[in-house]
C-alpha cells in the first residue's frame, strides 16, 4: 500500500491558503466583485455564508482571516453554548485595540434564539467580526437582528471542472496532498468523481484519499485509479449518460413522453436515471413546467402550479432533498388527465398571423386613454360585469374564429360546457 502515515483528512490539508487558490464562487470573488473588494480593502463587516456542503464556506472564512491578518476563532452551532460564546467574545473585546478577531460560527442555523442573541452586543460594538456559515436559508434560520447587521453571500456548489482541478492539485502536491505517491487517475474516473460528488469538494477529496491509500501499486510502482476503483470508493456506479449528447436528449425525451403517456412508473424511472447521472435538477424542473402546460393544460390547471412549486423547491431547498419535490411533480403530472388544446390553440392563432391574417383591433376594444369605465361604454364597449353572469354577446375579433376547442378530459370538460353555453353548439 502507499506510504502515507499521516491521519489528517486530505480535504483539511488541501484547504486553499489564499483567495487565488479558492475555486469557484466567481460571482462574489471574481475581479471587482463585492466580497473580493471588501477583503482587499480590509473593510470587513459581519457576514453570513450560505451554501451547500463542501462548497468552501469554512475555507473562505479562514482565507479571509489570513488575508486581513486577523485572529480566527471557531465556534460550532452544534457544540458551543451561551457561556463559551460569551467567553470568546469577552476575550475578543479585551483585545479590541489589537489585530481584531473573526468569530467563525459553523452551522449557525443550529444556534437557538438565545445563543444568537448573545452575539448581538459584541457584533454591534465591533468586538468581533462575525462570519456565520449555514446550509440553510439565513432568512429563515438566522435571527433578523443578526441578518440586518450582516452581508449575506450565497455560495454555489462547485462545478465539475473546479472539482477536477482540486483533484489534480491534491495528486500533484507532495507536502499537503498525495504527491509523494505515484498516482495515475484515469480521465473517465476523474470525470465521474468530479460529477458524482455534486459539487462537494470535501466528498471528492475524501474519496480520492481513500482510493490512493487502499489501492496497491501495480508492477510499475504506480497506483492506477480506474473508474471501477473510484466507483467502489464512492459506492456509486456510473450511469451511462452524456449530458451533451444522445444520453441527455434521449432520456429527457423518454421522461416527457412517459408523462404525456400517463405512465408515472416509467416517468419516475427516467427521473431517477437523470438524477443519478448528475443532471441539473433545474433543467428537469423547467421541462416539468413546460409539460404541465403543453400536455396537461386545462384538463388539470393545478398541474402548472405543482410544476412551478417543484421548480421553486429546487431553488429554495436544493439537492438532494429537492429530488422529492421533482418526484411528486413527475408522478402528479403523469397521473393527471391530458389535454394539449391550449397549446394547439396558440399554435393555430400564431399560424394565422404568420400567414398574413393580422386583424386590426375593433374600434370598441381600443384603449380610449381615459380611466373611467363610463367612457369605455360610450365608445361602444359593453362592460361584461354590467350583465347577468358577467357576460354579454359582443365581438372581440373582426373576423371571429374558434381556436380553443376544449377536450372532454378532466376539468377541461367543465370549461367545454361553459364555452358551449356561451358560444352555442357550433362554437361560433
Amino acid at each position: 500500500m502507499p506510504d502515507l502515515d499521516d491521519t489528517e483528512p486530505l480535504a483539511a490539508k488541501m484547504r486553499p491558503r489564499s483567495l487565488d487558490e479558492v475555486m469557484g464562487q466567481e460571482h462574489i470573488l471574481g475581479p471587482g466583485k463585492l466580497l473580493r473588494r471588501v477583503i482587499e480593502a480590509d473593510r470587513l463587516t459581519n457576514m453570513i455564508l450560505y451554501g451547500p456542503p463542501g462548497c468552501g464556506k469554512t475555507t473562505l472564512a479562514e482565507v479571509i482571516a489570513k488575508a486581513t491578518r486577523r485572529n480566527f476563532v471557531r465556534a460550532s452551532g452544534v457544540i458551543s453554548n451561551v457561556a463559551s460564546i460569551r467567553a470568546t467574545c469577552e476575550a475578543a473585546r479585551s483585545e479590541l485595540g489589537g489585530m481584531g478577531t473573526i468569530l467563525f460560527v459553523d452551522e449557525i442555523h443550529r444556534f437557538n434564539k438565545a445563543q444568537q442573541d448573545v452575539l448581538l452586543p459584541y457584533v454591534e460594538d465591533g468586538s468581533v467580526i462575525l462570519i456565520g456559515a449555514t446550509t440553510h436559508n439565513p432568512s429563515m434560520f438566522v435571527n433578523t437582528p443578526l441578518i440586518s447587521r450582516s452581508l449575506v453571500f450565497e455560495l454555489h456548489a462547485l462545478a465539475p471542472a473546479d472539482v477536477a482541478t482540486l483533484l489534480d492539485r491534491a495528486l500533484a502536491d507532495p507536502e499537503r496532498g498525495l504527491g509523494k505517491v505515484k498516482t495515475e487517475l484515469a480521465p473517465d474516473a476523474c470525470a465521474f468523481l468530479s460529477t458524482v460528488c455534486d459539487g462537494d469538494a470535501r466528498h471528492a477529496l475524501t474519496a480520492l484519499d481513500l482510493a490512493v491509500r487502499s489501492t496497491p501499486p501495480s508492477s510499475d510502482g504506480v497506483v492506477h485509479l480506474t473508474l471501477d476503483v473510484i466507483q467502489e470508493c464512492v459506492q456509486r456506479r456510473q450511469v451511462q449518460y452524456d449530458k451533451k449528447e444522445d444520453g441527455h436528449y434521449d432520456t429527457i425525451s423518454a421522461f416527457i413522453k412517459s408523462i404525456r403517456g400517463s405512465d408515472p412508473d416509467a416517468a419516475v424511472y427516467w427521473l431517477a436515471k437523470m438524477l443519478m447521472a448528475g443532471e441539473d435538477p433545474r433543467f428537469i424542473a423547467r421541462r416539468l413546467v413546460i409539460s404541465a402546460s403543453e400536455d396537461i393544460g386545462n384538463a388539470d390547471p393545478r398541474g402548472l402550479a405543482v410544476a412551478v412549486g417543484a421548480m421553486q423547491a429546487v431553488e429554495f431547498v436544493g439537492m438532494p432533498e429537492a429530488r422529492i419535490a421533482l418526484a411528486q411533480a413527475t408522478t402528479y403530472l403523469a397521473s393527471a388527465p391530458k389535454s394539449n388544446r391550449a397549446y394547439m390553440a396558440l399554435g393555430e392563432a400564431m399560424s394565422d398571423i404568420e400567414s398574413g391574417a393580422v386583424q386590426p383591433v375593433p374600434e370598441h376594444l381600443k384603449n380610449v386613454h381615459v380611466k373611467a369605465i363610463g367612457a369605455e361604454k360610450s365608445a361602444g364597449y359593453k362592460y361584461p360585469h354590467d350583465f347577468g353572469g358577467a357576460w354579454v354577446e359582443q365581438s372581440y375579433l373582426r373576423i371571429p374564429k374558434t381556436y380553443y376547442r376544449p377536450s372532454d378530459q378532466g376539468y377541461e370538460a367543465t370549461i367545454a360546457k361553459r364555452l358551449e353555453s356561451l358560444r352555442g353548439p357550433s362554437g361560433a
